[in-house]
Parts: structure tokens; sequence; C-alpha cells
């Protein structure tokens, strides 16, 4: 299959603005399902805006139905509580009426399942990536009812080879704009907070270049560490778990050129154009870094060694910081790095986007303190917005002084996998990462990933609760 072809596609099928009457989890039991999809469909639900819908469950737990509505009574519960009369109904009606069955979800059983339920169905793959796709393996090219949405969760594949071959097994069986590769990181409010801020601004559009920006940062720091997520996180680390699967697609939205429309077609038509035009040069100083912590402190938690945590095999030199620096080679971006940051147990969480401008050409003389280039900082949960720019001092009206001019962006009502889902339910793939641009992502990180598992690249460490290796300008603030 041509995956370029899919860039070319018509507009959304009639069978796609069917909504979803059944949505079935795979991998119903496990923790995803019941601290994010299930809660996230539940405020859907509360806000009428997922009506007649049926759950179905499926798992490789030995649970019964009553173990299943309670499951699902500990996810629905602040929607419950927060919810009108009509909210409780709708929220207790899906309760009432799910089931849960007990299955291997990679064996032909599952095929079987999926032919009893209501159409049009969407199938949730809840589960980490090799499991999904031997489950996909078990449904069969010619068991899904017509209209059947998948759901894949990122990363989709574990490299660029085995994505393209997954999107040719999903090609076959379904069209492209029923496949749903979800990144719940980008909801729809922060996607276009900033395809908003970027192309309704005359103060900002003419200068979003080269030729006025030095650099642009992105960082997804967290004071999390790892959480009991060894099984999966030990074979994936910080670059295929964070940059690869979500910050590449904030750093495509942040470069991307004006699209015609916010069509989907358009918008990932524009996407896709970025990441064709993306690479890491590995020649380059300092192009990738990757880093694990080791044993301190984050706030008044103690924090383990990596190494020490259950599940970790420290042979797999997995690690816990990842940071590349990107070239997008075009007209707008030629020159300008975009430096992807992404790690865990770190002393200050930091998720936002910051634009460095370059300084003005000319200052004149006479004033005083330090020309600091301004900066504009894009947060992400909560959405912010902040401009950091020079003014005159208090008291000496030559001397410089720096100011933040600062808001908040609009939220959406909904969880970031409401928002998901309720993409899905309405046959809406706008928020979904095309195919093409899946293999993009992987296509951009295989080259560092080989690199490291080379050794061509040291392992620095760094102390739990610090601001990552010391020797890293992005630690230093620099």
């Amino acid at each position: 299959m041509d995956t370029h072809s899919l860039a070319e596609h018509d507009s959304i099928p009639a069978e796609a603005d069917t909504r979803v009457k059944t949505l079935l989890v795979l991998g119903a039991s496990g923790d995803m399902a019941g601290r994010l999809l299930l809660p996230g469909l539940a405020r859907l639900i509360r806000l009428g805006r997922a009506d007649g819908l049926k759950l179905v469950g499926a798992g490789s737990d030995d649970w019964t139905n009553e173990h299943w509505h309670e499951r699902i009574d500990g996810s629905f519960a602040l929607a419950m509580e927060k919810a009108d009369d009509a909210g409780r109904a709708a929220l207790q009606q899906v309760r009432n009426d799910s089931s849960y069955h007990f299955l291997d979800v990679t064996k032909p059983g599952l095929a079987d399942l999926v032919a009893t339920l209501d159409g049009p169905v969407a199938i949730y793959f809840a589960l980490p990536p090799a499991v999904s796709q031997k489950a996909f393996n078990a449904l069969g090219a010619d068991s899904l009812p017509e209209g059947t949405r998948l759901v894949m969760e990122k990363p989709f594949g574990t490299d660029q080879a085995s994505a393209h071959l997954l999107n040719e097994k999903l090609a076959k069986v379904v069209p492209e704009q029923n496949i749903h590769r979800v990144d719940h990181f980008l909801g729809k409010a922060t996607v276009f907070n900033i395809l908003g801020l970027r192309f309704a601004n005359r103060i900002l559009e003419p200068v979003w270049s080269n030729l006025h920006i030095e650099k642009v940062e992105i960082f997804f720091d967290e004071a999390l560490a790892l959480e009991n997520r060894a099984r999966y996180y030990d074979h994936a680390g910080a670059l295929r778990d964070m940059i690869q699967s979500h910050l590449l697609q904030v750093m495509a939205l942040l470069a991307l050129n004006a699209p015609s429309t916010l069509h989907e077609r358009d918008l990932r038509d524009h996407i896709g154009s970025v990441l064709r035009a993306s690479s890491v040069d590995l020649d380059a100083p300092g192009s990738s870094r990757r880093a694990r912590y080791t044993a301190g402190r984050i706030g008044d938690r103690t924090v383990s060694d990596y190494t020490a945590e259950p599940g970790v095999d420290a042979g797999n030199n997995t690690e816990t910081l990842a940071e590349i620096t990107v070239s997008i080679n075009n007209e707008r971006w030629s020159g300008v790095p975009f430096i992807l940051r992404s790690g865990k147990a770190l002393g200050v969480t930091r998720k936002e986007a910051v634009v460095t401008f370059k300084p003005v050409s000319h200052l004149p003389t006479g004033f005083k303190g330090e020309d600091v280039p301004t900066k504009l900082r894009i947060g992400f949960g909560p959405d912010t917005l902040q401009l950091e720019i020079d003014v005159n001092g208090p008291g000496d009206i030559f001397s410089l002084d720096r100011t933040t001019l600062s808001t908040d962006l609009n939220a959406t009502d909904l969880l970031p996998y409401g928002e998901v889902l309720e993409g899905v339910l309405a046959g809406d793939p706008t928020l979904s990462v095309r195919g093409d641009t899946a293999e993009d992502c992987w296509r951009i990180v295989d080259p560092v990933l080989k690199s490291w598992s080379q050794g061509q690249v040291p392992l620095d460490e760094y102390t739990a609760g610090s601001a990552g290796p010391e020797a890293w300008p992005t630690s230093r603030g620099e």
C-alpha cells in the first residue's frame, strides 16, 4: 500500500457519519480503561453527547458482570455526582445495559463477540501496542460489521516498518476515515487554541518564521515517576512514549502553514507536510540526548532509583528523559531548531511550548539593562498563554525591565478521552493521526533510537526531583 495515498482520500464517506451504537473496549479490566477512558466517556454521557450508546467490555481478567459494574460505578462516580437528573439517568442506563466478556482478545473468540454487537461498532484497543496488533489479527478481515471503527492507542507500531505493516493490514479491513489513531494529548481545545492563536492574530502570523524566530522548544517534564508502569514503559522509554507519540504532533501544529479550512483533510494534510520535511541531524552535537533518573526526593516523596523499580530490567538502558532537536526543511523554518524534551521524576512540572524570538536588529544607544529576547509560552493542561517582553523599568525610564502578559486559554468541558471518544462516535477523524503521519513520526525517531542502541549517545543520569542533567542546556533554562 502506498501510504501517501492516504493523504488523497475523498471527503468522509457517508457511513462514517453514522453515529456509533456500540463501544467495545478491549482491555476493559486494565488501568487505562478505568482511570482515563471510562471517566472520559462518563462526562460525555452526562452532557448528553453520547445518546443511545451501549458499552461493552472485554478482557483477560475473569470478571463477572457485577465486578464490571463496580468498575463502571467507580469511573462514573464524579460525573454522576455533578450530573442533573437527565444526566444521571443516562449514566445509569449505560451502566445497567453494559456487559463484560472474559476472553483472550488475541484469539478468534473476539470476532464471534463483535458479530453479536449492534452496529456501527467502535472497537477501542485499550491495550499495549504489541497486544493490540494480535487482537486486530484475531478479528479477521471479514468479521467486522459495516461502519466499524477501529480505535488504536499510540504509539502506533514500534518503528516505521511495523507501523507501515499495520497500516497495510488496517486498510484491508476498514477505510482510513474509520481508523482512529488517537492522541489524547492533543484535545480539540488545545489544537484549536494553537490554530486560533497563530492564524487569527496579525501581530503573530507575519513574524512566525525563521526570519524572526530563533528557536522553538516543546517540554513535557513531569514529576511523576514510573508509577507501576514498568511492563510498558521499560520497553518504550521517554522518546517513544511521549516525543514520538505526542510532541511531534504539537510541533507540526506550531509549524504548519495556514490550511484553507479546518476540515480534517486540509488540517491533516498540512500536519503531514511538516512532518515529511522533518528530521534529526545525528551529526550535529547534542541533536539527541537521553538520561535516566537515580534516587531522590520530589516534594515529600522519596523516589527510588529507576533501575530499582519493580519490573525494570537495567539492561534495557531505558531512558526516562529524552530530548531531540528537529530540523524542518522548508522555506519557513529552515535553520530554526525545534527542541522536543520529555521526562519523568523531575522537580518542576513543565508542560509548554516556548517560542523564542530573535533579538531586535538595533537597540538605540542609551538603554540600560539586559535586552532579553521576546518569548511566547503556550501552556498545556491547563492551556495558558504568556508573552514575555521588555518594557521601561520603574524609576529609570532608560532601564529595560521584563514583564509578562498572561491569560488563560479557553478549556473544553470534556476530559481528554471524552474529546477523543466524541470524534470516534461522530465519525470525525480530525483529532486522529493519519496513517502516513504515523509512519513519518517513526521515520524521524528511528535513526535516533538506532544510534542509542549502538551506544553512540551516552545514557546520562539525573537525580529524581532535579531539573535534569546539569550539562543539558534545557535543564539550565538556556
